[in-house]
């Protein structure tokens, strides 16, 4: 029996909904979904096995115009995911006019490799308005197929994967077929309180946090779990821990609940905040946190 493998990169502008396609796809909630922008920092890979086929699939952060350090070493991710796809998912939706990042699309045009231009969130908007969408983006992206699409719904979601395995070349596995990542569970867990931290907090103090977990213990029937909310301003920890430490018991709270259903066991979690001034704008501290 033949076996078919493929790296799946998703490229697309902040907010599009890279992240909900990709968490339907393989069917396991691997990347935060949240209203706001530029919620996805790294590269993440979400494995998808069968017996006869592996399809690797890599969300990326957003498509933005760097305007810091941070957002430098996110747009490095983007770049990394032309080179080693075999498919690009490029994903818009019906209120995206154009890309705002205009070489990342001139980039998208030239590819050799098969593209599906995802057009998502067409349960927003009537017929004639998708048909006008699906022309323009015909016109703009000759070398796509364009699969309208809405994955908070599902829609098409299946239309997609089997585009995708039929496109996919032979090749072996490239990693154990019983991993759903290659990222630790360390992680994911971050991203959960890095997810909520985004739900319950407005202006800048989301895109200001980082979240890193300094010790993860697995008991028999219940994981330990410690994790530090760094900011970078003493007012952004204030609002994080908010009045008698509502709001960062809230994220405790909600966290731990994703947790225990994400590891199927009991999560004990301590959660602290620490200030670790422009941690952003800062190559050395940006390497120390993983970027």
């Amino acid at each position: 029996m033949s076996h078919k493998s493929a790296f799946v990169n998703i490229v697309g502008s902040p907010n599009v909904g890279k992240s909900t396609l990709m968490n339907g796809l393989v069917g396991e909630k691997l990347s935060i979904v949240t209203s706001k922008a530029q919620t996805t920092r790294h590269r993440i890979h979400g494995l998808v096995n069968g017996d006869d086929h592996q399809i690797v699939f890599s969300d990326t952060p957003g498509v933005v115009n760097a305007s810091y350090k941070l957002h430098e070493a996110m747009m490095s991710y983007v770049e990394s995911s032309f080179k080693d796809a075999d498919i690009l998912l490029f994903i818009t939706d019906m209120s995206e006019n154009e890309m705002n990042h205009k070489e990342t699309l001139e980039r998208i045009v030239k590819l050799k490799i098969p593209v599906l231009l995802i057009l998502n969130k067409i349960d927003l908007a009537d017929q004639t308005k998708l048909e006008e969408r699906v022309q323009y983006w015909k016109e703009k992206v000759p070398n796509a197929e364009i699969i309208p699409t809405s994955a908070l719904h599902k829609f098409n979601i299946n239309v997609i994967w089997d585009r995708i395995l039929q496109l996919a070349p032979e090749g072996p596995a490239y990693f154990d077929k019983d991993e759903l990542s290659d990222r630790p569970v360390r992680f994911f867990v971050a991203e959960m309180i890095r997810e909520k931290i985004f739900l319950h907090c407005d202006k800048e103090v989301p895109y200001a946090c980082q979240v890193e977990i300094e010790s993860y213990q697995e008991a028999e029937n219940i994981t330990h779990i410690r994790a530090l909310i760094i900011v970078e301003r003493d007012s952004q920890k204030g609002i994080l821990i908010g009045k008698k430490g509502d709001m960062l018991k809230r994220i405790g709270r909600e966290s731990r609940l994703d947790m225990e259903a994400f590891l199927g066991q009991k999560v004990f979690l301590e959660t602290f905040v620490k200030v670790d001034k422009d941690w952003r704008t800062s190559e050395q501290k940006l390497k120390k946190y993983g970027y």
